[in-house]
């Protein structure tokens, strides 16, 4: 009996010891806690709330999602004025195409307003004995010829037809050799281009070659120039000065190529900002 009660004095003694060393615990841990302001434990609101605050953090920092690419258009058709070289220009259709580009950007300048403004090569026509064309003037330089049909003539070339659009309209821009996707382009922001093309929209073998006094030139009698309103999928649309027709519609590859042969040659503008 008295070893029972010596086991119960001595297993009361032991809890009494194991509480206050667990008291003594977490006074320490409260007391750690109102001296440093932390805690050794987590109270999930807090938690919580802490996470919904650092992802909406997040999400306002991230980059914004990337815009969707537009659509380019499949078709463009402008609408332009149209004007007929004949009868007065048998040979200019260079120059009443540039009118027409002119009128569109909102220059009231007729064909015949422009051509004794136009640039001119008036160098002599010279034949060879087989009646080629031996020695004549040069459409880099100025209009070849007479283009009124009084005298045999030949037609202008981009680089001296642009100095007459830059004197009209400052924005102007010579777009020969870009590509074709350029003047689609054109079409897209709504500016229509003067481009050089064949009388028939077929790749010439009729090719000429005669000197001149900056060079020999390779060319062809079927040269001629429109303006291209529009295009979609399949065609091209274009104010065709000698056919007297606007938005004819060409085959577009067979256009490309014309283009191509004649040396990509298109003038045309942007619009001011």
């Amino acid at each position: 009996m008295t070893v029972l009660w010596k086991g119960i004095q001595v297993t009361l003694a032991l809890f009494l010891i194991t509480g206050l060393l667990f008291a003594s615990g977490v006074f320490g841990v409260l007391l750690y806690a109102k001296l440093t302001g932390q805690t050794w434990f987590r109270d999930p609101t807090v938690a919580y709330a802490e996470q919904e605050a650092a992802a909406a953090k997040a999400a306002a920092t991230a980059a914004p999602p990337a815009a969707k690419p537009v659509e380019r258009p499949k078709s463009v058709l402008l609408e332009a004025p149209h004007i007929r070289q004949l009868p007065e220009l048998p040979s200019g259709c260079e120059v009443t195409s540039l009118a027409m580009l002119l009128q569109y950007y909102g220059v009231n300048k007729s064909k015949m307003d422009l051509v004794p403004e136009m640039k001119k090569d008036p160098t002599p026509i010279r034949y060879n004995k087989n009646g080629s064309i031996a020695y004549w003037g040069n459409p880099n330089t100025g209009f070849v010829g007479e283009v009124t049909g009084a005298a045999k003539g030949f037609g202008i070339y981009h680089s001296a037809l642009f100095e007459l659009l830059k004197a009209y309209v400052p924005t102007a821009q010579d777009l020969t050799k870009e590509p074709f996707s350029k003047l689609e382009d054109q079409l897209i922001q709504g500016v229509p281009s003067v481009v050089w093309t064949t009388i028939n929209y077929k790749v010439p073998d009729n090719w000429v070659v005669w000197d001149t006094p900056i060079g020999p030139i390779e060319t062809t009698f079927m040269e001629h120039a429109v303006l291209l309103v529009g295009f979609d999928e399949q065609y091209v649309y274009v104010n065709d000065p000698l056919a007297g027709q606007s938005n004819k519609k060409i085959d577009k590859e067979a256009f490309i190529a014309t283009w191509d042969a004649m040396g990509r040659q298109a003038l045309s503008y942007t619009k001011a900002q």
